[in-house]
């Protein structure tokens, strides 16, 4: 069996993103503030490469998702769809071919995101002025958003005649109530920052882009200080109960315990603690992904 393909992805130069690693965190930033961050073609396969890169080989065990400028992300880049839409330009004179062809490229920019759900680790998204659009579909494929105060959040898709296919219903009408979901969606007005925090979209609200930075690197520091395996199998678990009864939650949850409950991940937590010092906890292994 082969490792995956290593890259370096603090030193790849991608168009859509800088990243860093330090302190078993990974923080990926978008970096095109003169364009607000919107999303180029390239966006779509650098991010879930870099994502799937540290998940896959154990390189953090949290990922912060932050952004540069006035404004996190205004969401899908114009000339994209200048180019014949949110695809290339038909393969086939048959509709109905197209069509099928549409589905699957629709679901490989789904996956762009789905990655960030699917991931190991938690992800944390700190969001300064705008999210709209397609930010508002990666935000919510997060584990955690901070926002600040005058950040906004807009389901622009209606407002340029389309329906929002990339993950934004599916997953709000998991976080918020769906009344906020049907508002946001049919009027594309803006949802502020107090209020996203209201409703309970985001955690935390702060003054500054600098303030929600420092506080997502705080809480992801937090978080990767714990047993990887514990919190993976929360993340797991909470995933799987978003999506299933509670009698299915309850039923995998033993499954998983029976498997990999430690023992010696928590003596560790409990002599650490005795000795007034950090606990060691073992990282994640690398998955193989080929054979």
């Amino acid at each position: 069996m082969n490792a995956p393909a290593a890259i370096d992805v603090t030193t790849t130069d991608w168009t859509c993103f800088d990243v860093s690693i330090q302190d078993h965190v990974a923080h990926i930033r978008l970096k095109r503030p003169e364009a607000m961050n919107s999303m180029v073609r390239e966006f779509w396969n650098e991010l879930p490469r870099i994502v799937r890169d540290i998940d896959d080989n154990a390189r953090a065990r949290c990922i912060v998702i932050s952004s540069t400028g006035k404004h996190f992300c205004a969401g899908m880049d114009l000339a994209v769809f200048q180019g014949g839409g949110s695809t290339s330009a038909p393969a086939s004179q048959d509709r109905h071919i197209n069509a099928e062809a549409m589905r699957h490229h629709v679901k490989n920019l789904q996956d762009s995101f789905s990655c960030l759900d699917e991931a190991r680790i938690p992800v944390i998204a700190a969001i300064q002025g705008g999210c709209v659009g397609g930010a508002v579909d990666m935000t919510s494929a997060c584990d955690i958003r901070y926002c600040t105060a005058d950040a906004f959040f807009v389901i622009q898709e209606i407002n340029i005649g389309m329906t929002a296919d990339v993950g934004t219903f599916p997953r709000l009408c998991k976080l918020i109530p769906e009344g906020w979901v049907r508002e946001l969606a049919y009027t594309g007005r803006r949802l502020t920052a107090q209020r996203a925090k209201e409703i309970g979209l985001v955690n935390e609200v702060f003054d500054t882009h600098e303030q929600v930075i420092d506080h997502a690197l705080v809480t992801a520091r937090e978080i990767a200080s714990k047993a990887p395996l514990a919190v993976t199998g929360s993340k797991v678990m909470i995933n799987y109960a978003r999506d299933h009864t509670i009698k299915d939650g309850l039923d995998y949850i033993a499954v998983w315990q029976t498997a990999m409950f430690s023992g010696p991940h928590m003596a560790e937590a409990f002599k650490a603690k005795a000795e007034k010092r950090d606990p060691q906890f073992e990282n994640l292994a690398p998955l193989r992904k080929e054979m």
